[in-house]
């Protein structure tokens, strides 16, 4: 009777409360609170980034209530739903992604939008989300690891939205794509064999990608090599993005004083270089801390994955994690001139809004098959 006193009086602590209430809603506390850290982080830069438009701030704040709304409705939908809708949510998207082709809005010379009157989006957002549910839901049902059969079907499911993505263009989105089917394959336990066939099959497709891409992209990947050969055209962006996260040193320059972004120096500070801002105006450290961050999100995720109980749970929790891992490691890698300059935004804290829903939708589905992995049969 102590014992049940006790706890119920705990229920009715503020913290019980909270916690009660993240179960009803099948929320998983430390995942959610770790993603609004780095939103709020993201926020404080981008205001800095900005030149201080606070307008701007709240756009973005608005797109983040969106985001965590959409969070908390897909975390209500049990996973055996997802994996029988997962067919027709793939055949959607593939649809918008034809519609784009056929009639989407044109904006700084790529075709990537749909404008339905009262919305505009980019479906190659919705697409990253997509595949991954239908390779899921497809390995769910063949004998793994995957033969030589399923890895066909699954690579076809990838080559079609990944050649209609790159086809706007959009080379970075396009190249996500791809890398969230891989991963679905990867984490259903493909042989080193087939990994090793698959990496000469994509080495060899190399050329005819180089003859497929455009000129910028192109100019782009000659520029990562060596950005000084053309310092004020293509290799603008890596070099101010270097200068801007050398000159910040170890503790940076105070939020608000980064000379490269505050004086214009540094191109799209707001969207896909605002890793390089933080690096400015908080250093090292400020780099370091969004990080680690990062890693406790990722962390988190493949938690998720390797506790699912059934084999769609599981390739979908690992993928979806994974695949948040390409977009921090590819922008990280990007504005440090690691990687070519291919246009991806840095998860929750660059400005945008399609992308962020999409994401939090994705971490909607992870708390979903970590709240009902109890119920789910094995």
């Amino acid at each position: 009777m102590i014992f049940a006193e006790s706890e119920d009086f705990r229920d009715k602590r503020p913290l019980g409360i909270v916690a009660r209430a993240l179960r009803r809603l099948h929320l998983d506390g430390p995942l959610l609170l770790a993603l609004i850290v780095v939103a709020s982080v993201g926020m404080l830069i981008l205001y800095s980034a900005s030149g201080q438009d606070l307008g701007i701030v709240l756009k973005q704040s608005l797109r983040f209530g969106i985001s965590v709304l959409a969070l908390v409705l897909v975390a209500q939908i049990p996973p055996h739903f997802l994996r029988l809708m997962a067919p027709w949510i793939y055949l959607t998207a593939l649809l918008l992604l034809f519609g784009v082709m056929i009639g989407g809005d044109v904006g700084k010379g790529a075709q990537r939008w749909l404008d339905l009157g009262f919305i505009r989006f980019q479906p190659s957002e919705i697409m990253k989300l997509s595949l991954p549910l239908m390779a899921a839901w497809y390995l769910h049902q063949q004998q793994l690891p995957p033969g030589p059969k399923s890895l066909v079907v699954v690579a076809v499911l990838v080559l079609v939205p990944t050649v209609l993505v790159g086809m706007q263009p959009d080379l970075g989105t396009a190249l996500l794509i791809a890398a969230s089917g891989f991963i679905v394959i990867l984490i259903a336990g493909m042989s080193f064999k087939m990994i090793a066939i698959m990496v000469v099959l994509g080495l060899s497709m190399a050329p005819v990608l180089w003859t497929l891409m455009k000129d910028y992209q192109r100019n782009r990947v000659l520029t990562f090599l060596n950005p000084e050969t053309d310092p004020l055209g293509a290799g603008y962006h890596i070099i101010q993005s270097k200068i801007a996260i050398g000159s910040g040193g170890v503790f940076g320059k105070g939020w608000n004083n980064g000379t490269q972004a505050q004086l214009e120096f540094l191109p799209e500070r707001s969207t896909d270089f605002i890793f390089a801002v933080l690096g400015e105006e908080f250093g090292l450290i400020g780099m370091v801390v969004l990080l680690s961050i990062y890693v406790f999100i990722i962390a988190r995720g493949l938690l998720i994955s390797a506790q699912a109980r059934n084999t769609f749970s599981r390739l979908l929790a690992g993928a979806i994690s994974l695949t948040f891992f390409v977009y921090v490691f590819v922008n990280a890698g990007m504005v440090s001139g690691l990687l070519p300059v291919v246009g991806v935004p840095l998860p929750l804290v660059s400005y945008g809004g399609t992308s962020m829903v999409t994401l939090m939708a994705g971490f909607g589905i992870l708390m979903s098959i970590q709240t009902n992995r109890k119920l789910l049969s094995t």
